[in-house]
């Protein structure tokens, strides 16, 4: 099962399974359509991209999540350009911790190691870039440490539970500013896309297991 937004990508991808021996199910663009196809054909494996429509953010993603909540022993193989951090933990601790893969597209230097990692994720095994890893425990340390110091006082102040013209008093600055300062916060922490209100609350959460 393969799910990926670029056609030509996607049909790449497809003539190469085919040659290598796999058969492709059902091939799709867009992560609702992943998971009706998985429901439709029950795979042996999915390989996945990250960002994919509507939102271009991390529906890939995110659907390769709920399929494991759903199917545990789904084995999974993300191939992405990115490193989507905020569901990336999640995926690699759902079910058992077997049969799921990251890599990155970039990082794939032979068609002998993609053949290689799916066939070692459909098995049961765990592939994950090294890149991946790298970023996810830089993650773990310490979630805030890309914030600037005026983004973290901006940031203790929300989970005091101050609005934004409460914080542009207590630090002298616009409203504008504060504003400024809180979208950088939310970028920064890669928090999963939602209305403003509900992405305040994560990352307040996020100050608050620092």
């Amino acid at each position: 099962m393969l799910a990926e937004d670029s056609v030509l990508l996607r049909e790449g991808l497809t003539g190469l399974l085919h040659r290598c021996g796999h058969e492709v199910v059902a091939a799709v663009g867009d992560a609702r359509a992943l998971i009706a196809a998985v429901e439709e054909h029950a795979p042996d494996i999915v390989v996945t991209d990250v960002r994919m429509p509507p939102g271009f953010q991390d529906e890939g993603l995110h659907a390769a999540v709920r399929l494991r909540e759903s199917r545990p022993a789904l084995p999974v193989l993300v191939l992405s350009q990115y490193v989507q951090r905020t569901y990336a933990s999640e995926l690699l601790d759902s079910g058992d911790g077997t049969g799921i893969g990251y890599l990155l597209k970039d990082r794939v230097g032979q068609v002998e190691e993609f053949v290689d990692a799916l066939s070692d994720v459909a098995a049961g095994g765990t592939v994950v870039d090294p890149e991946v890893v790298r970023q996810l425990l830089r993650r773990r340390r310490d979630p805030l440490e890309r914030l600037t110091p005026r983004e973290r006082e901006v940031l203790a102040l929300m989970a005091e539970g101050k609005s934004n013209g409460a914080i542009a008093r207590e630090l002298v600055v616009s409203d504008a500013a504060v504003g400024k300062h809180i979208g950088g916060i939310l970028t920064k922490l890669d928090l999963p896309p939602a209305d403003e209100t509900h992405r305040r609350v994560l990352a307040v959460l996020a100050y608050l297991r620092a």
